[in-house]
């Protein structure tokens, strides 16, 4: 009967009736006191009704009858993230990785909760020892990459950019971010070369346009420029951005006319 209640729990959290689920895992819990993967599912299904205060509790429980489940860790940990509660984060990840030392996932976890608490020095010592032991993990570099941009080392930041692009080469984002590095880094050319490969692998994505318009004008190219200021002021921008971009756009024709 247990195993059966078991399975009409997992199937009700797969069709997400999460009440129900709840109903069935804590029916169970009061004869299976001790089963550590039933609190940690009874968390999952409070965390998905925003119950926090619930699902932290169980995974708790969780942890304490069997601190060796990895993902109650991620799944403690993420809630504290929705929750903006980067020490009790900290805590947690650091406690996983004394439990599990061999899982780089949580150093990589933590490595962002300290970039969200501003401890930028601490999460490149955790990401820089991930790529110690996965030279290969472009999650990672990219990561490094935000952290030393933070930090107005932009040198640093495009180096790392540039190894994400080793891995995931259609990615619009990273080169949209490698743009930001080398512009803040006064290399126009490559700045917007990269704005327009992120482009050229997304032409929804909005703020590439914006910054190759501003960098078109920087060069004097005014034509690009206005161009690609028209095609950001036409896309889905609320009506302040807009005028703002109206505006420039006529200041650009003045130069223009001037020039």
């Amino acid at each position: 009967m247990t195993n059966e209640k078991i399975e009409k729990a997992l199937e009700c959290f797969k069709n997400k009736d999460f009440d129900k689920a709840i109903d069935l895992f804590t029916s169970v819990l009061e004869t299976e006191t001790a089963n550590a993967e039933l609190y940690n599912n009874l968390g999952l299904c409070y965390a998905n009704t925003q119950n926090f205060d619930k699902a932290e509790k169980n995974y708790l429980r969780c942890i304490e009858l069997n601190p060796k489940i990895a993902q109650c860790y991620i799944n403690l940990v993420d809630i504290y993230y929705q929750q903006k509660r980067f020490a009790q984060g900290i805590n947690v990840l650091s406690y996983a990785i004394d439990m599990l030392p061999d899982d780089l996932i949580f150093r990589h976890y933590l490595a962002r909760f300290y970039m969200e608490d501003a401890k930028l020095d601490l999460a490149i010592d955790e990401l820089e020892y991930i790529l110690d032991k996965q030279p290969n993990n472009y999650d990672a570099y990219y990561d490094l990459g935000r952290v030393y941009f933070e930090l107005g080392n932009y040198d640093s930041a495009i180096e790392n950019f540039e190894n994400v692009i080793e891995f995931k080469d259609e990615n619009e984002w990273i080169y949209y971010y490698l743009g930001e590095a080398y512009q803040a880094n006064d290399e126009i050319d490559k700045a917007l070369s990269n704005f327009l490969k992120a482009i050229a692998r997304n032409n929804k994505l909005a703020p590439a346009y914006k910054k190759a318009g501003i960098l078109f004008m920087a060069r004097k190219d005014f034509d690009d420029a206005i161009e690609y200021f028209e095609d950001y002021k036409n896309m889905d921008v609320d009506s302040q951005e807009k005028e703002n971009i109206e505006k420039l756009i006529a200041r650009i024709n003045n130069m223009k006319e001037s020039a």
